[in-house]
């Protein structure tokens, strides 16, 4: 008797985010401009900016405030829709990692 390859509604791997795609490393040299500006991911969009080397400051576009400096090995969650733009405040690398939840309707 084979297994099944179907999985029930209710299972944990349909509402569970998934990383669909990652940006190139990116340097102070390399770095676009469009990231140094205000910019947003899609809606339903996450992303999580892993700093690699250096020091990387992570600033909430208005209307919403704050900041957030970090440095190699940690990262930065990057709510769905939120205005933000990112810099280097030391030389360094990292790379962003870009995460969805699964449609309602896929498998």
């Amino acid at each position: 008797m084979s297994p099944s390859r179907t999985r029930p509604s209710s299972s944990p791997f349909r509402k569970t985010p998934f990383a669909y795609g990652r940006s190139p490393e990116f340097t102070p040299e390399t770095l676009p401009a469009k990231l140094q500006s205000a910019h947003s991911t899609k809606a339903g969009v996450w992303a999580l900016l892993h700093i690699i080397e250096g020091e990387v400051l992570y600033q909430l576009e208005p209307p919403r405030q704050g900041e957030r400096r970090a440095r190699a090995g940690e990262k930065i969650v990057i709510e769905d829709g939120v205005p933000h733009h990112v810099a280097f405040t030391e030389p360094g690398r990292f790379y962003v990692e870009f995460y969805r939840k699964p449609d309602n309707g896929g498998a």
